[in-house]
């Protein structure tokens, strides 16, 4: 059989879908992609057993309808260089050789029975269905992803939790140093459901998703989760266990308030961290009357910095520790010209927030402090 096809249109398929491929796999057949033609559509799909992506894309014509996979690293290789043309591939289902015919020349290489390539396993399970549009999902998964954890000990943190209600749905990751909480104030579920998403799909889903115009509907039962798009469709399992109660952690009281610019808070940090120690990115935050002070050193290398920049406060002295690297992870993840920062005492979490929140956004990142020695 054979078939026609975009060569640029299947490469950029390709290169998105593989994605989902680990570099090392129990089963070899996890190595390739699937390719199902049927009716000049041709749909391709890849897995590692937890995470199933899978792409429709119209071929230019076919002769018959076939199923085969193709060994993914070897197909894209050999594309990779080849200028946006028609492409025609011929499959011998007896031998599974293919043949990728071109421009200027053809390519020759060996297939595997589609026979070995695992099924999603059927479910029975009720499924919660809801729809979100694909700029929110991607805003929120963006905002808390950098938060995630890698805790084999508690799982539950290795991802991004789905705190659905009938009023609007809530993203939240955290590693116990740092929280981000993010609400879509413009979605709601049609009942109160939640599910962690884990790191890999969620990173998938960012990868996809910037493409993306329509609405994502997301249908899930307590194991795993499907996300449909226009040009995907992505199902992955779920992390299974109970998310801790983030609203518990999120200090209400905070009197010392400092309003700041982001992005000269952020140089600022950053020249300072270079002179802190380089183990701890211990980072001093000291106020008084509109005036912020950025101090860092190392007494093993005795190297210090200190950087002054104004600020709106007019609270009571008060000085605190940070962890200088999660303080720059927060304040590159946060999209506002200012940045508004509460604080209560120096053993409490510090609140960050955007001066201007993002429509329909609501948007808060907390940050534990750290010990300091004066």
């Amino acid at each position: 059989m054979k078939f026609v096809v975009s060569s640029t249109a299947l490469l950029n398929r390709l290169q998105t879908a593989s994605r989902v491929i680990n570099s090392k796999n129990s089963l070899p057949i996890l190595d390739c992609f699937l390719f199902e033609l049927e009716n000049n559509i041709l749909t391709i799909i890849a897995s590692d057993n937890e995470n199933r992506l899978l792409t429709r894309l119209e071929v230019v014509e076919s002769d018959s309808n076939a199923c085969f996979c193709i060994n993914a690293k070897t197909i894209q290789d050999s594309m990779k260089e080849i200028s946006e043309q028609p492409m025609m591939f011929e499959i011998d289902l007896q031998t599974m050789e293919i043949k990728g015919t071109y421009q200027n020349g053809t390519f020759s290489i060996m297939g595997q029975s589609a026979d070995n390539f695992p099924q999603p396993n059927p479910t029975n399970c009720e499924r919660i269905t809801l729809e979100i549009p694909a700029e929110t999902l991607c805003a929120g998964i963006n905002r808390c992803l950098f938060a995630s954890a890698d805790d084999e000990l508690r799982p539950v943190m290795n991802g991004i939790y789905f705190d659905i209600t009938t009023e609007n749905i809530t993203f939240v990751a955290s590693d116990g140093h740092k929280l981000v909480r993010n609400k879509a104030l413009n979605v709601k579920g049609p009942e109160k459901s939640a599910f962690i998403l884990p790191k890999k799909p969620a990173n998938i889903l960012k990868n996809i998703l910037p493409k993306e115009s329509d609405d994502v509907k997301i249908s899930f039962t307590s194991k795993n989760a499907t996300m449909t798009m226009s040009n995907f469709e992505l199902t992955c399992r779920l992390i299974e266990g109970r998310f801790p109660n983030y609203n518990s952690v999120i200090p209400t009281n905070n009197p010392n308030r400092v309003i700041v610019d982001r992005l000269m808070f952020l140089s600022a940090l950053r020249r300072v961290l270079v002179f802190s120690n380089q183990s701890s990115a211990l980072i001093k935050l000291h106020l008084e009357d509109n005036l912020l002070v950025i101090s860092g050193q190392d007494y093993d290398f005795s190297t210090s910095a200190e950087e002054r920049i104004p600020c709106s406060y007019d609270g009571p002295m008060f000085n605190i520790g940070f962890k200088g690297t999660f303080l720059t992870d927060i304040l590159n993840n946060l999209t506002s010209t200012e940045v508004i920062i509460e604080l209560a005492d120096p053993s409490r979490a510090g609140v960050i927030i955007p001066a201007e929140q993002d429509e329909n956004e609501d948007t808060l990142m907390l940050l534990m402090p750290m010990m300091l020695n004066d």
